[in-house]
């Protein structure tokens, strides 16, 4: 099992725990609204280190994006395997076929 699926594991077996003792927690007690906030601010503190070229920042924040994207997922209901069966519906397309298909 990869580092993803273990934190998307540890992230499910979060919700409704005590938001005193543990961040995921109280990230999903605020709402999906707040989940979303924050993950935008992780992506937007990556894109900086991107930019500024900075590669040990930017993996840091990259995973910072990856933890958040999960809670984001979750406070909507939506688990990690959704979104893989959605790669694999679309692996092996073209990303411009599969955008024009989107319409």
């Amino acid at each position: 099992m990869s580092a993803l699926h273990r934190l998307n594991d540890t992230i499910a077996a979060r919700v409704g725990d005590d938001p005193s003792t543990s961040w995921t927690a109280k990230l999903l007690s605020k709402g999906p609204e707040k989940c979303a906030e924050k993950f935008g601010e992780e992506s937007v503190e990556a894109i900086i280190e991107a930019v500024k070229n900075d590669r040990e920042k930017l993996i840091g924040e990259a995973a910072d994006v990856m933890y958040h994207l999960l809670v984001m997922l979750r406070a909507r209901g939506v688990d990690f395997s959704d979104v893989e069966a959605e790669l694999e519906r679309r692996e092996g397309t073209s990303g411009i076929a599969e955008k024009a298909a989107r319409k």
